[in-house]
């Protein structure tokens, strides 16, 4: 768990946190900030709105497709966290743009965080590179992402006068065996084929409880206009992960395709996972954030 110094405590507990996004990640990371921090929550729902006051969290109501109700959001919280998704269509992210200018109508963000995905980097052949890679989305999915990037640092070069630090999270695949759509035992069970051996992709992976707490690590560690691989440890092809996942739980083994018969038989957006290979170092999230990762591989994150 992420624990601030000793000598900050007393401000950790009094600070306000912002969830924009506030979903199975969001959520986790609330429970990690509760000890210590008030955390406000946007939500568009009435009804979510009454089971977040549950769990503890203070719910604002808003719409990030309608401006007009994320009015308030300015001044309420100095540390915001943002893991709300774009819209499901276009090249750019104007959910992200509302959002900026609503918090910039008053008070000052000392930090803002955004998860984006590690999707912006493209097919990447399988290498292994740090944040310094240049971006090359091939969906137009990680191009609103890429979009949303470049407003989260544009908006904190804006406002690093007043000493507010903007940073990046690019995330890979999530999974925990007690998350919504990110159980990979799912996949098993309905028989997804994955790829034979020569053509297979490497594949990124980070625990939603390890991802939390990375949210939390970078709102008081991030540093201003930084982006951060949000990934743990695990170098493995995703046939091999699938495969791994199948027989610690005593399941049958995906089956094997080659890379047309894929293409031909899988959605365009389960190819797309299926399409892009690279391995992301994470020193940043270790050495900057010093975020611990309670579980570095999914060998031990798939023992629940």
């Amino acid at each position: 768990m992420f624990n601030p110094a000793p000598a900050r405590c007393r401000q950790f507990r009094q600070s306000r946190v912002l969830i924009v996004g506030c979903g199975d990640v969001g959520l986790r990371a609330a429970r990690a900030l509760l000890p210590r921090c008030r955390v406000l929550a946007l939500t568009t729902s009435g009804e979510r709105a009454d089971w977040l006051r549950t769990q503890g969290l203070l719910p604002l109501q808003g719409n990030l497709d309608e401006p007009a109700t994320l009015a308030r959001l300015g001044g309420l919280a100095p540390r915001v966290l943002h893991l709300a998704p774009p819209p499901g269509s276009g090249h750019q992210d104007p959910r992200t743009a509302r959002l900026l200018e609503a918090l910039s109508r008053r008070g000052v963000v000392r930090a803002l965080v955004y998860g984006s995905t590690s999707g912006v980097y493209g097919h990447a052949g399988g290498a292994r590179f740090d944040e310094t890679r240049p971006v090359a989305p091939a969906s137009d999915r990680a191009r609103r992402r890429v979009h949303a990037e470049a407003l989260v640092r544009w908006w904190g070069r804006r406002h690093a006068a007043v000493g507010t630090h903007a940073c990046v999270l690019r995330i890979p695949g999530i999974y925990a065996l007690d998350r919504e759509g990110g159980d990979p035992r799912e996949r098993v069970r309905r028989g997804t084929p994955v790829l034979v051996a020569q053509d297979d992709v490497y594949t990124n992976h980070i625990h939603a409880d390890d991802l939390a707490r990375a949210c939390v690590a970078a709102l008081w560690r991030g540093k201003p206009q930084r982006i951060v691989h949000a990934s743990d440890d695990t170098e493995l092809k995703m046939g091999d992960y699938f495969d791994l996942v199948a027989d610690l739980w005593s399941l049958p083994r995906p089956p094997r395709l080659q890379a047309e018969q894929a293409r031909a038989t899988l959605s365009p957006l389960q190819w797309s996972f299926l399409s892009e290979s690279r391995r992301l170092d994470n020193r940043r999230l270790k050495q900057e954030l010093r975020a611990s990762l309670r579980y570095p591989t999914v060998r031990e994150g798939l023992r629940g």
